[in-house]
């Protein structure tokens, strides 16, 4: 009897940690669509880190901001299933968040492109050659196709995945209209609904990586004037993929 008693509080507490950790330390999610290739692919899991602030060039997990989530969608897990995922043991396949990299943190102004078809990040170009997706001839797909130029607004970040022709990111939100709001707000990723940055690839075993900030990321200087309250937006009608 005490033994079994022994028993059940070991595993209740173990519980208990996994759940602690997963709520405020950190989470594993499946990734479910090829907007991060080759970085990410679908099926990989990922560890996200909830501690740390939000820096430019990391990957990141956020909540939907509203109306970016279309497509790929799991089977919902049974009972035993979603106890797993709630305390941590299996990842998190929800359809309710998305992942993608910061390219701009509030104050940056952020424009596609400049003369040799580079983004550029408060006037500085970015080498994005360690992340972008190439195709099967070797081929690395454009920064963007899409044209614009923003400064992100205060509390916000603009994100967009590395496979950029399969990535509906804040490129293609910026001539939503919302009803009370900023034209093209949407585009924006609210600080709060981020949950956390992913910082490796932990499964399958033959694609595990640290994800890290990009170099290139790393030299952007900081913004030159105080972030705006509402985002400048900059962009033509194809921005609305």
């Amino acid at each position: 009897m005490a033994f079994t008693k022994e028993l059940v509080a070991v595993v209740v507490g173990a519980v208990l940690v996994a759940t602690l950790l997963r709520a405020f330390v950190g989470q594993m999610f499946l990734i479910p669509s090829p907007s991060m290739e080759q970085t990410l692919s679908i099926g990989d899991r990922v560890v996200v880190e909830k501690l740390s602030s939000i820096k430019r060039g990391e990957v990141v997990v956020f909540e939907d901001p509203g109306g970016w989530l279309t497509g790929t969608t799991y089977a919902e897990r049974g009972t035993i299933g979603r106890a797993l995922q709630f305390i941590g043991v299996l990842p998190d396949n929800s359809t309710e968040h998305l992942i993608k990299r910061v390219i701009g943190m509030p104050g940056d102004r952020v424009i596609c492109c400049d003369g040799e078809g580079r983004i550029t990040v408060n006037a500085q170009p970015l080498i994005e050659a360690s992340y972008l997706y190439s195709g099967p001839d070797g081929q690395q797909a454009k920064p963007s196709t899409i044209r614009f130029e923003v400064v992100v607004p205060d509390g916000r970040i603009f994100v967009m995945g590395d496979n950029r022709a399969h990535s509906r990111d804040s490129r293609c939100h910026l001539n939503d209209s919302e009803t009370g709001g900023t034209s093209g707000e949407n585009a924006f990723v609210s600080e709060e609904l981020v949950v956390g940055r992913a910082i490796a690839v932990v499964w399958p075993t033959n694609r595990a990586h640290r994800l890290v900030i990009p170099d290139t990321v790393k030299t952007v200087p900081t913004a030159n004037e105080p972030a705006p309250g509402t985002p400048k937006i900059n962009a033509g009608p194809e921005a609305n993929c």
